[in-house]
């Protein structure tokens, strides 16, 4: 019996994640999107994956310009998590960013950010799975934004 789509999205809804947003930029336009399908792959190279939909702009602007930026956010930057889970068309108006070593654009106050170049695109359903690899990184101290079960959490210490 196939397992259906409610019953899917509640179990995945069990697994606490980050929150990161990740972005790029084609023919001097910024894209970018909030993406909870975040991973670390491997240390030598110093690989990450992400997990993108088909059918969004972010999406096609990743595979043209072979890089995008990952910037993971802090508790206080719901509001930023939630523009860019929108649907809006300007999603970086009014949100602080700027330009890592290879052009991407970055969060402003991220806990951390990593600029990756595209290293292989494989397919998975109606998302692709991108690797990258991880050619700057810039660290903060801070706490990270946490999604679970269908909101945002907060870690306690």
């Amino acid at each position: 019996m196939p397992v259906d789509d409610a019953q899917f999205k509640l179990a995945m809804s069990h697994f606490a994640s980050g929150v990161t947003v990740v972005t790029t930029e084609q023919d001097g336009t910024p894209y970018g999107m909030t993406v909870a399908a975040f991973s670390s792959l491997s240390l030598h190279p110093p690989l990450v994956l992400i997990c993108i939909e088909k059918s969004v702009r972010t999406h096609e602007a990743i595979a043209t310009s072979g890089k995008f930026g990952v910037s993971i956010l802090s508790q206080s930057q719901t509001d930023v998590s939630n523009r860019f889970a929108s649907r809006s068309e300007d999603k970086f108006s009014g949100i602080a960013t700027h330009r890592g070593t290879s052009g991407v654009p970055l969060i402003d106050g991220a806990i951390t950010t990593l600029e990756c170049s595209l290293r292989e695109q494989f397919p998975g359903g109606d998302h692709s799975i991108f690797v990258g690899e991880v050619v700057a990184i810039e660290t903060a101290e801070g706490v990270p934004l946490v999604y679970y079960r269908s909101g945002y959490r907060e870690l306690r210490f």
